[in-house]
Order: C-alpha cells, then structure tokens, then sequence
C-alpha cells in the first residue's frame, strides 16, 4: 500500500477542474470512454504484432450504473495498468500540464474544451463524482492496482484481488450531480457521444427473440390452431455501431447504405439527401467522412441537423466553423479526423494549419463532385438545381477558388425551364441582347406570376429571361459583373420599359410636343404620392401599357443585398421608392392630358395608376376595394 500527493503545485485543483475546464459537465463520459477505447484499440495492436502474449477476447466497454451505491463504472477490457503504470499515468503524466493550464485558465476568461489539450482527460471525472476509484489488472503479469482519490491531491494505492484484464472507474457521483445516475441520461450521453464507438459498448440488457427456438403451432381438442409465445432471451444490449458508413472504402457501399447511413444520422429526417460526397484523404492529414447535400428552402438559416465533427469515432462537436467553409454548413453528414484534437478551443482551430488545409480539401473535394455530377448527367443536375442553388451561390460568394471551378457548373434557368451555363448565356444573348452603348444587359424576372406582363414583353422582343429567385442573387449578380470586362450587366425585367433595359439605336418620337409634356407630368404627379413615386414621361412604343412601375435596378437590388446581410444600408432602412413611367404615346395618355372636366381627368389617371400597381403587386386594402367598386362603375 502506499499513499502520496497527486504531482500538482496548487493546492486542491480539482475544483478548479470542475469550475473551468467544461460549462456543460456532461464531457466527463466522453472523455472516459475514449480513454477505455484507446485502452482496447492498443491492446489489439500489440497482440497483431506479438508484443502481447494474450487474445483480445469479445472486448467491449461496460458502463453501469448502482443507484443504491451512487455509483456509475465505465469497464473496459484493454491494457490495463501495473501499479507503477498507475503511479506514472493517473498521478504525473495526467497531471503535467496543470500549471499551464491554470496559468491560461484560473481566470476563466479563455475559451473552455481543453481537457484533452491538457492531458487532463481521466480528472474530468471530478466535475461529477466525490471520489473516483481505479480497478485496473495489466495484460502483463503483474499484481493489479486499486487507486482511490476523493478530489485532493491525496490519493491511495494498493495491490487488489482483481483477475480479469482491463481497467474499472468507480465514480461516486456527487449530491449535485445525481443526474448521471439515471439511465436515461447516460443512454443520452452515450447516444451523442459514441453511437459510432470502435469499440462496443454495453449499458444493460435487453430482450430479444431467440432465433434458435421455432414457434411451435399447437392444436387443441375442438381443432383450433395456436402459435406458441416466441421464447425470447435476454443479450447485452450494445448501443453504438462499430463500423459505420464513412469508414468503408466507397467501393464497398451501394447508393442504398448511404441512404441508410443518412437514416441513422438523422432519424427525425424524413427526406432523402438529393447526393452525397465520400471523403477519404491520408496525406498531408487524415480525413474521413460522408458530406450530404440535402433538399433546401429558400430560407438561409441554419439547418438543426448539421454536419458533425468526429475523432477516431468520438463526437467531438457539431459546431464546425472554421473547419468546413462557412457555405458547406448548410449539408449534413461527418467528418472524422485524428489531426483534429479531441478538445479544442474554437481560437485554436481557427488558428491551426492543419485545419486550414482540411477546409481547403473539403472545399475541393465538394467542386470536383459537382463538377462530375453536371458533366455524367446534367439532366438529373438540372433537376436538382432549385435545391443545392443557394450553397452554390453561396460558395461562389464566399470562396474564390470554388467560384473559378463553380462557373463550369452554375446555372441559370430561364423562364421557360431552360438551364444555361454563365458562358453559353453569354454566348446566346450577346447579339440579341447587346445595347447601343455595348452593355450586354442580362433580363431576370424574382416571380414568374408578379412580373408576367414585364417577362411577356421582354420574350416579344426575342430576349431570354432568366428566372433568378435565390435570396442571395443580388450579390452574386454583383459579383458576376464586377468579374469581367464590366460590360455585363443583370437587368430585372420590372426595372424599366423593356425598350430603356435594351437601348437599341432607333428611338420612338413622341406624339407629345414638349409644351405637353410639360402641362401633363404636374398634373399626374398631384395625383400620386410624391413621397414614393417619381413620375416619368417616355417615348414608348404605342401599344405599351399608359402607365407602368418600375423599380430601379440599383436601388432594388441594394434593398434586397441589405436584407440579406450585405450592401451599404443597414437592414431594412432603404425606402420603397418607384418610378411611374408614363407612355407619352398612348392614346389614354393623351385622353388624360386633353380632358377639360377634372374629375374625369383625375378618374382616368387613377384607375390607370392602380391597374399599374396591381400589375406589381402593390394594390391592396383599401386602394384594392375603392379600384374595384370604380371598375364596376365603368362596366354599368
């Protein structure tokens, strides 16, 4: 027997321990568990390379729990430990970086998750228990050891009876703590930490059929059949699943184990993924995992179910920034590293250059895999365009280097259903589309049904009209003009008369001298609301529409990128301003102009206005009910 001081300078640091190192002090089973699976994972290598004499058995993990005894054990059936490992591993080593660690830490200022930085994995245990106690019998043939700490530095270590091969931690849970006595949150824990443990883990028994017993069918007196009760027995129930889908080579797995995969992942998820990609990388780092990209909607938040964070099949986190690029957040899936610590501070994996790399590699390995599905099968690409469009957009924005790869693959639909590349819409449009100046102006309607009569107008023409509806399309349209040679440039089909967006060399006279024009534009603009509207007299074609709204391009566009997080406005303080673009050459016009009674006069240019307005969807309420008694007036 012996007794000793744990090696540590400060006094008492296990409160400390519990005070710093985790808000959320669930950890501690993670942290114990990994501990008892590198204990397993070691042990086999040595035995597969003959350095121990033994045979690894069915190993697996235990974890149980005494609720008379307030006890929770986490078993293993690994290395184990000789008294002098004991005294090297659990009293010096585990404790070398304690200094360092109340030195960055004693303030709690720092970013927390650091256990494992520290080497202080095993003490996580305090943050729950009173005393912990360590039953651990070395494959080697050597005497077993029982350490006993009750959270001082003081310990205790004698020889113990124990024959079987591995470790044991006894944590006696403190009063306020009593929480990890209930299977329920251990079942929890063990859910989101390790249901993709290498090593198998029980917590109890469950029952289940026994597939060696055959129902047998049982006739009675009358000639009536019954079936025997399925005689079931009762097998340790094993929570996690040791060999899941991401470390698989693909080669081995069909379309329909990725589904199942995805399924396992996410059990509330009731659609399928649209595809998924398979990383495998060894070199400069390792990398594993599954990236899926699911159906979206034109919303931008964050999806509930995220990508998830693993090491050597421990859940490390679901908050991977700075790991995967800000735009693949939006997928699900894994990612499995061992270069990433199984505890981090976020600083430190912003910071870390192999993360960097890892970000870079993901971010490459997502492009080539688009890349290839647009190239085997741009029909089925097409098909599933509406769904992956606002991270493809969102990568373009955010990532130079998959903007240049994503420029192969992007599309832009039409609203007509046709899908064209940025370089084939160039090519299409450029002679049609092509004004006097030399822009090559770009047509895009937000909403088929609201900008049906501008889309009509503009396919009179001969023009494409793209249909661009994404919620970040603003900016990237943005980018796509600043990107070249500066003549391209993204027109919304509502923002003015189709003959201003395309100013071809021929101009359309005006039936209205200047003199005209000059009495009407005041008479229009008393009856509209100054505040909102800018009234606009135009040379257009004569069967163009009397009155028309339009919202400017610059000003709509740098509405919706404000919106969106971007722009030189804050959200939301952009006013809602229109022009009202007035057809000189229309025969109401000249009605309204040429009028002697006021009141007809001001009767026509209201109902011309709203029938503008509804065009746009900005008749409602009110205006909406006084416009259709009016029109029923005029139909008497």
């Amino acid at each position: 027997m012996s007794k000793g001081n744990i090696n540590v300078s400060v006094e008492n640091i296990f409160p400390l321990i519990k005070k710093f190192l985790y808000s959320d002090h669930e950890i501690f089973l993670r942290e114990l568990v990994s501990n008892a699976t590198d204990a397993t994972t070691k042990l086999k290598h040595l035995i597969s390379i003959g350095e121990a004499q033994t045979e690894l058995g069915d190993a697996k993990i235990e974890i149980s729990i005494d609720k008379k005894a307030k006890t929770l054990t986490i078993k293993d059936q690994g290395l184990g430990m000789t008294m002098e490992e004991v005294e090297k591993y659990i009293n010096q080593i585990a404790f070398s970086g304690a200094e360092e660690f109340l030195e960055k830490y004693k303030d709690g200022k720092n970013d927390t998750g650091v256990i494992g930085h520290f080497g202080l994995g095993f003490y996580s245990a305090f943050m729950v228990a009173k005393q912990v106690e360590i039953f651990t019998k070395s494959y080697k043939d050597e005497p077993a050891a029982h350490w006993i700490c009750d959270g001082s530095p003081e310990y205790t270590l004698v020889e113990h009876d124990k024959s079987d091969r591995g470790t044991e931690i006894v944590l006696h849970i403190a009063d306020d703590s009593k929480e990890f006595l209930e299977e329920g949150k251990i079942r929890g824990l063990l859910n989101k930490y390790n249901r993709f443990n290498q090593i198998p883990i029980k917590f109890g028994t469950k029952k289940i059929n026994d597939p060696n017993h055959e129902p047998k069918t049982i006739t009675d007196k009358d000639g009536k059949e019954t079936t025997e009760p399925r005689k079931q027995i009762e097998v340790d129930d094993i929570i996690n699943n040791t060999n899941p889908a991401w470390t698989k080579k693909p080669a081995d797995l069909e379309d329909e184990d990725y589904k199942n995969f995805y399924r396992e992942l996410y059990p509330m998820q009731f659609e399928e993924s649209l595809f998924h990609i398979h990383l495998n990388v060894d070199y400069p780092f390792n990398l594993t995992g599954i990236l899926f990209f699911p159906k979206l909607t034109q919303n931008l938040d964050m999806q509930k179910d995220k990508i998830q964070l693993y090491q050597n099949q421990v859940f490390v986190t679901d908050n991977v920034e700075g790991i995967v690029p800000d735009f693949l957040q939006m997928l699900k899936g894994v990612i499995d590293s061992p270069d990433i610590p199984l505890n981090v501070s976020r600083s430190y994996l912003q910071a870390d250059g192999a993360v960097k790399k890892i970000s870079g590699y993901i971010t490459k390995k997502v492009g080539d895999k688009l890349s290839s599905l647009f190239k085997e099968n741009r029909e089925d690409f097409e098909k599933k365009w509406n769904d992956i469009k606002v991270i493809i957009e969102y990568g373009m924005l955010s990532e130079d280097k998959f903007y240049d790869k994503a420029k192969s693959f992007a599309l832009y639909p039409t609203v007509d259903n046709t899908y064209f590349t940025f370089d084939e819409l160039i090519e299409k449009t450029k002679d049609s589309q092509t004004d006097k100046d030399g822009n090559h102006i770009l047509l895009y309607a937000a909403n088929k049904n609201a900008q049906h009569s501008y889309i009509e107008a503009a396919k009179a023409k001969g023009y494409e009209v793209l249909l661009l509806d994404s919620p970040i399309i603003s900016h990237l349209m943005q980018k796509l003009e600043t990107s070249g040679d500066g003549k391209v440039k993204f027109s919304r089909v509502d923002a003015d008369h189709i003959d201003n967006l395309i100013k071809k060399d021929d101009t359309v006279i005006s039936k209205l001298s200047d003199e005209e024009k000059e009495k009407l534009k005041p008479i229009i603009e008393a009856a509209v609301p100054s505040q909102t509207y800018t009234v606009q007299l135009e040379s257009l074609d004569s069967n163009a529409f009397p009155f028309m709204i339009t919202v400017p391009e610059f000003m709509r566009r740098m509405k919706e990128m404000s919106a969106t997080g971007g722009g030189m406005f804050g959200m939301g303080s952009l006013p809602d301003m229109y022009n009202l673009v007035v057809n000189t050459n229309h025969e109401l016009v000249s009605n309204i102009l040429n009028t002697t009674d006021e009141t007809e006069q001001k009767r026509l240019i209201s109902q011309a206005f709203d029938l503008a307005k509804l065009s746009q969807n900005l008749l409602h309420g009110e205006e909406l009910t006084n416009f259709i008694k009016r029109s029923y007036e005029l139909i008497k």
